[in-house]
């Protein structure tokens, strides 16, 4: 629980953490930060960035009430690049499901009929995580479209010096794994592991950062605004037990799903656990892996 500070009020409130959804796209998404937002992005992305324009800088009012994870940011870049960039700290297994869905939608609404497809933007989708995901040794993760190896009966020489390796560049997905980024425990030596440490919020690791990039120090003292203010703070805490109970319940489903539904067999729990992890936001596959129950029998419910 937060410290009393009703009888000391001079005494400081404790910065906001940018782990938190909410907090993040209140500070990124408002046009006063975008500099800042460029700054991050062009970190993350490693390219230079002429122009950001967010478009979903509101939170809706009943954004408590929707699925977890629909507090993204989405922007364009340099007119021909369009971004969405998203805290998630809770049900980060599903995230790679989620990520081919939406890109894949934003892809859709970008063309009216008739449109040419040669005019799609680039999607690129960005994904900064509080817990492990990925069985690979690195804390920054970047996928693409790729052709596997070609086989050996299968090979044709046609004169190609070097074979075409992706697909396309249409589409590209990001992972930041941030308690990987903490087990390695750089110093701030560039601009990414400076944004990152901001976004931890280790104070030691902040101050140096600060002092070395005047956006960070600006993000600073606009986390230390926000965190004076009480309605931010109770916004900001009610996020957070959202997503301890979100993790809590899809804990509890699955377990539940794995010792009654799965272990004894029964028809009857097995959908209600379905139907339960199904309004929590799970994806199908996963509800699948779980129960047991078919794919027409979830999309059913």
């Amino acid at each position: 629980m937060e410290k009393n500070t009703k009888h000391n009020p001079e005494e400081k409130k404790k910065r906001l953490e940018l782990t938190n959804d909410y907090v993040f796209k209140k500070i990124f998404a408002k046009p006063e930060n975008n500099i800042e937002l460029k700054e991050l992005l062009e970190a993350i992305l490693n390219i230079k960035i002429n122009k950001v324009e967010v478009k979903n800088p509101e939170i809706s009012k009943n954004y408590q009430d929707e699925k977890l994870g629909i507090l993204d940011i989405r922007a364009h870049i340099n007119d021909d690049t369009i971004v969405d960039i998203e805290m998630q700290v809770a049900n980060v297994y599903t995230i790679i499901n989620r990520n081919i869905s939406y890109s894949s939608r934003i892809i859709t609404e970008q063309l009216q009929v008739g449109d040419s497809y040669k005019f799609l933007k680039k999607i690129i989708s960005i994904n900064i995580l509080g817990e492990n995901l990925l069985k690979r040794n690195s804390y920054h993760s970047i996928a693409h479209l790729k052709f596997e190896k070609t086989e050996k009966e299968k090979y044709v020489d046609m004169g190609f010096e070097e074979e075409q390796e992706e697909l396309t560049d249409k589409i590209e997905v990001h992972y930041i794994e941030l308690k990987k980024f903490l087990k390695k425990n750089p110093g701030i030596s560039n601009k990414l592991e400076q944004w990152l440490w901001l976004i931890l919020g280790e104070e030691e690791k902040v101050k140096m950062a600060s002092k070395e990039n005047k956006k960070i120090e600006k993000v600073v003292k606009d986390l230390d605004e926000m965190s004076a203010d009480e309605n931010e703070r109770l916004e900001a805490y009610k996020r957070k037990l959202a997503v301890w109970d979100y993790n809590v319940s899809i804990t509890e489903a699955t377990e539940r799903g794995k010792l009654e539904g799965v272990e004894e067999g029964k028809e009857e729990e097995k959908l209600e656990i379905a139907k339960k992890l199904k309004q929590k936001g799970m994806d199908t596959k996963a509800i699948m892996e779980v129960t047991g129950l078919t794919k027409e029998k979830i999309e059913k419910l």
